[in-house]
């Protein structure tokens, strides 16, 4: 017998528009022209040698990813992030559920970021009705469309809207597909089931963002570069709504699951940036390595010249290039993200620094600024 389940269609959920926020986007992004506050000596070498990489990457035609903890949109670095996009430094960007949300939410109120000490109080963290609903019909009707999760909401910022079927057409092409394409079929009637529950029109479902210009996912979009998004079941607060569908949720993160991985099989004498990402970025890092060396070894060759640089707070003086993993009683060993990254071969490097200063120093030495 299934355990008995919480109803989140009884869930008082308030507009959006009545939340308070911390963060706001015109006010608080950061511009490319600052000047990183807080770089050491030996982060500024770090900055320069990454730089150096990073150009041979480019004229190597390989892969040159950035992944990143959801504070890095917070913080507001999407005029960086997308900057590094539209002059071709970086081909891969990914973050996780949150990074998602925090650039879903600039661009479509213009700010992000509410008190959760005081919502969980109140019961009404996350408990909000645009977020909810529009990121997770984003992620059904991407699903139908076979896109990825950073994909599906990247597109419906774009084009401020969303292409709603008919439910008859996609009722047919769900009987049509079900031996040929039960993917497609199974996703066909995921949308229209939600269609039917909460009574959508067929059609083009404006939704304006006015403040899009601040949208990483949107830039990618437009750019044609993949921003992948990692989530995790329970972690964001779009599982709090009603119209949160976790087969569509399924779909989309597999999507992008594969394509960060396509772009790892790449990495060869390529650049893997992992900013303030201590469990998804190493996790799916990981994983994605592992079945493109698989799937490579068995044409006869190796990914060996892969260089990572890991930026994250937290203060470390271990060389873990020179010196490799550290011992159990040193506690640079408990840097879980690190002690990954250094399992995963090639060249690896920590940097103690601010997000901030990291993505305006690395711009900035590309730049030549």
């Amino acid at each position: 017998m299934p355990y008995p389940k919480l109803d989140r269609d009884q869930l008082d959920v308030k507009k959006l528009s009545v939340r308070k926020n911390k963060v706001y986007i015109e006010k608080d992004q950061v511009p490319i022209t600052q000047k990183p506050a807080h770089l050491s000596e030996l982060g500024q070498q770090l900055i320069e040698k990454t730089a150096d990489r990073i150009r041979l990457a480019r004229n190597k035609k390989k892969s040159v990813m950035l992944t990143f903890g959801a504070h890095t949109i917070k913080n507001g670095m999407a005029p960086t992030l997308i900057a590094l996009m539209e002059e071709g430094w970086v081909t891969h960007l990914s973050t996780n559920g949150a990074g998602i949300i925090h650039d879903w939410e600039f661009s479509f109120q213009g700010k992000s970021s509410e008190d959760v000490r005081e919502n969980v109080e109140l019961g009404q963290f996350g408990i909000w009705d645009s977020t909810g609903f529009y990121i997770n019909l984003a992620l059904i009707v991407g699903a139908y469309e076979g896109l990825g999760y950073g994909e599906s909401v990247g597109k419906m910022i774009s084009l401020e809207g969303l292409q709603i079927p008919e439910l008859s057409g996609l009722q047919l092409e769900a009987i049509q597909n079900i031996k040929t394409n039960p993917e497609l079929a199974a996703a066909a009637i995921d949308l229209a089931g939600v269609i039917q529950k909460f009574k959508l029109q067929a059609g083009f479902m404006s939704i304006p963002h006015p403040f899009k210009k601040y949208s990483v996912q949107a830039s990618a979009y437009e750019l044609g570069i993949p921003f992948t998004g990692h989530p995790m079941f329970g972690h964001d607060i779009i599982y709090n709504h009603p119209m949160n569908h976790g087969a569509a949720i399924g779909r989309v993160a597999q999507n992008d699951f594969l394509s960060f991985a396509k772009s790892v099989s790449n990495l060869d004498f390529g650049v893997y940036m992992s900013i303030g990402s201590a469990v998804m970025s190493p996790m799916i890092f990981e994983k994605a390595l592992s079945m493109s060396q698989n799937l490579i070894i068995q044409k006869g060759g190796h990914i060996d010249n892969h260089y990572m640089l890991i930026v994250d707070l937290a203060k470390s003086d271990w060389d873990w290039n020179t010196n490799g993993e550290p011992p159990m009683d040193n506690p640079a060993y408990y840097l879980r993200y690190c002690k990954t990254f250094n399992r995963m071969g090639g060249e690896m490097h920590y940097l103690t620094a601010d997000n901030r200063d990291f993505l305006l120093a690395i711009y900035q030495e590309l730049a030549g600024k």
